[in-house]
């Protein structure tokens, strides 16, 4: 089943159950993604039957727009961001010339982000200051039901409810400053943006495990390939294991997102990667790409986020065909209010 939130002109949009091929939708029975979950038992069924009836076709039925998408979720009670692949950590870490404890092969980094205002699938990214250096980051995400505090593993994998895109935008300036504090990410990470369509997990077929996503995560820079890594692989923690660690010591309530983190894979000589360039699988984040190249040439060539780029964020299927629709975001200096 596809879900999409499209604009309506309330904060939290309009519920719509989206065909398999992103072609047409029809509203859902229940009005927000929210509700569907606080009442999942319940409307999974009714949605089930309308998204069969959507596949089917028929004149009822309304073309999808991605660009009157708001995200699947505008707004959650909960945004959680692990970093699950290490060799990202290993890589950014590398790059502000901080150590990696090797704890961070054994117990997930995890952080709380701001989740009161997503930004939407194809709205731009704003930035009032390039020397902030901003960054996207590609990375998949999970929305669960319920989880009880101290929830086990084999409880957690049952409360995933959908699987999302997420453009995790960073601003790689400030991070340095602030985790100096001890204290953890705030201005640094702005609002994220997920993909238009929020997919069941029986969508995914093979792909999905119960675990991990195991599709290629295609990430473009003003229009040029960037990053193809394979969200499946490296991924030294799984989803039942961020979300049992993220409720260790707290209840999560339906609709916690959950992300995996900038999806990266090490090359096959077990080294950091190499640019789509150069027949490697490239990256999810300028942030890796730069550290790689001072690794190779003692300094950084790629700049990061510069106003006018254009970030795009997908996944799509054996067939070619997008999973989720695509994450397509031009960065620009912020709209003064009046």
């Amino acid at each position: 089943m596809k879900l999409a939130t499209l604009r309506d002109g309330t904060r939290d949009g309009r519920l719509v159950v989206v065909s398999r091929d992103l072609s047409v939708c029809m509203p859902a029975a229940v009005t927000t993604l929210q509700q569907a979950l606080d009442q999942w038992d319940q409307a999974e069924p009714l949605l089930q039957q309308q998204y069969q009836r959507v596949n089917a076709g028929g004149a009822t039925l309304a073309a999808f727009d991605p660009c009157a998408c708001l995200s699947p979720l505008p707004r959650a009670y909960q945004w959680i961001d692990g970093s699950a692949y290490v060799n990202h950590v290993e890589l950014v870490r590398k790059a502000r010339g901080a150590d990696m404890p090797a704890s961070f092969w054994t117990d997930p980094l995890m952080y709380q982000g701001g989740s009161d205002a997503f930004l939407a699938p194809r709205e731009p990214i704003p930035l009032a200051d390039v020397e902030w250096g901003a960054d996207f980051e590609a990375e998949i995400a999970v929305v669960t039901t319920d989880v009880a505090a101290g929830a086990d593993r084999a409880t957690a994998q049952r409360s995933i409810r959908l699987l999302m895109l997420v453009n995790d935008v960073s601003l790689r300036g400030l991070i340095p400053g602030e985790l100096a504090k001890g204290f953890g990410f705030f201005q640094s990470k702005p609002s994220s943006a997920f993909s238009p369509v929020a997919v069941t997990p029986d969508e995914l077929g093979a792909a999905w495990d119960g675990a991990r996503l195991h599709r290629p995560l295609l990430s473009t820079l003003n229009g040029l390939a960037f990053g193809c890594p394979n969200a499946g692989v490296d991924m030294t923690f799984d989803f039942p294991t961020l979300i049992a660690h993220a409720a260790r010591t707290r209840p999560l309530s339906a609709g916690s997102i959950v992300g995996s983190g900038t999806v990266s894979n090490r090359d096959a000589d077990g080294g950091p990667g190499r640019p789509v360039a150069q027949g490697g699988v490239g990256y999810s984040c300028i942030a890796e790409l730069r550290t790689v190249e001072t690794l190779q040439t003692g300094k950084p060539q790629t700049p990061f986020l510069q106003i006018g780029d254009r970030v795009r964020i997908e996944m799509v299927d054996e067939d070619g065909c997008s999973v989720f629709g695509a994450i397509d975001q031009c960065v620009a200096a912020p709209v003064a209010s009046s």
